[in-house]
Order: structure tokens, then sequence, then C-alpha cells
């Protein structure tokens, strides 16, 4: 029996070649998922770097509207920056002042839980193709030794050449079980980093912006009491 891939491929049983299938389109799902998150990941960076200099002139200039307004630009529809400064500043343009500012920090922790689930789209797929491709690959396993039995049954031998077929689809299944999880975990991991970050990011944006308003509001009491 010839080892090469074909040759294996076809001296599988179909349980074996289901297995196979199976994991390979685990392994696609996974990729698939990996490269859009990867793109969405940096389309929605770059957006968000260049919003955040944008931002930083309308609040310098004391432009909330104008920082509302920029948010909702198309060009910043990716960044997940302006999902979440976008309503806030929406909030404080109309009012600033303490009541504005609670509802500024409401209206952007609400952004920022839906903002977590769009960054985590699709990462119940690689965690479920990291913990479960290797099971998968047992089953084939499972059946790959019971054909070497069936194989030493029939021969009434355990010579190598009744059980090579068996053991074969054995460890093919459990080689390719192993290296899709690999590739899941992988991704998992690396993109459940880049969303911790990114929160990371929105969480100390959402705090600069509220101690910057709430400078504003102490003050504006402040020349309020010295013209008084």
């Amino acid at each position: 029996m010839s080892f090469d891939m074909l040759t294996m491929w076809h001296e599988m049983g179909w349980i074996a070649r289901g297995v196979v299938i199976t994991l390979l389109v685990m392994n696609l799902m996974a990729m698939y998922v990996g490269i859009e998150r990867w793109v969405t990941f940096k389309k929605a960076r770059e957006a968000s770097q260049d919003l955040a200099s944008k931002l930083t002139e309308c609040l310098s200039s004391g432009d909330l509207g104008g920082g509302a307004s920029t948010c909702q630009n198309e060009l910043y529809k990716h960044s997940y920056l302006g999902h979440i400064m976008g309503p806030g500043l929406s909030e404080v343009a109309t009012r600033l002042d303490r009541f504005g500012i609670d509802s500024s920090q409401r209206a952007m922790e609400r952004a920022s839980i839906q903002e977590s689930r769009d960054l985590r789209r699709g990462m119940n797929i690689l965690a479920t193709v990291g913990s479960t491709a290797p099971f998968v690959g047992l089953v084939g396993t499972i059946f790959g030794i019971i054909n070497a039995f069936q194989g030493m049954a029939e021969t009434g031998s355990g010579e190598l050449t009744a059980i090579a077929g068996g053991i074969a689809e054995a460890l093919i299944t459990t080689c390719v079980g192993i290296a899709v999880a690999i590739v899941g975990v992988w991704l998992f991991n690396y993109f459940n980093g880049r969303i911790e970050q990114i929160t990371d990011e929105i969480s100390i944006s959402i705090q600069e912006f509220l101690d910057w308003c709430e400078k504003q509001v102490q003050s504006k009491n402040e020349n309020t009491q010295a013209n008084s």
C-alpha cells in the first residue's frame, strides 16, 4: 500500500472521509472569521485614529455639535471610537451640565455594550472550532482503529498490511483534528487580545471625555460665581 495522500483518501471509509470533510469545513469557517475580523479591526483602528485627531480639534474649540456630526460622518462608519463618542457628544451638546454629563455617560455605556458585541462577532465560531476539532478527529480515530481490527479479523493475522489502512485512517483524522484545533485556538487568542486592547482604549476615551466635560462644567460654574 502506497502512503501518498490520494491513495490514503481512497482507502478511507466513508465515516473517516466525512470526518475529514467536516474538519476542513470547520477550518474554512475559522479562516473566514479570522480574515473578516482582521479586515474589520484594521478598518476600525485606522478610522478611529483619524477620528481621534478630529475630535481633539473639536473639543479644543468647544465645538461639541461639530464633534457629534463628525462621528456620524460616513468616513468613520467603521470607527469604534465614533460609535461610542457619537451618542455621548450628542447628549452634552444639548446641555453641558451635570445632567448632560450623566446622560452622556449612560449613552456611551450603552453604546460600548453594543460595540463589544459587534467586536466579538464570530468569536464563538473560533472557540467552537478550537475546542471541538480534536474530538471530531477522535471520531475518525476510533473508526480507523475499528477498521484496523476488522482487517486483522479478515486476514487472521496482525501483519502490517492487514492493519495499515485502518491505522493510517486513524492517524490522518487525528492529525487533521489537532491541526484545525490549533488554527482555531491561535485565532481565538489573537483576536481576543485585540478585542481587550480595543475595549481598554474605549474605556480610556470615555473617562477622558467625561473628565473634559467635568472641567468645562467646573470652569463654567467658577466663571458664573466670579461674575456674580
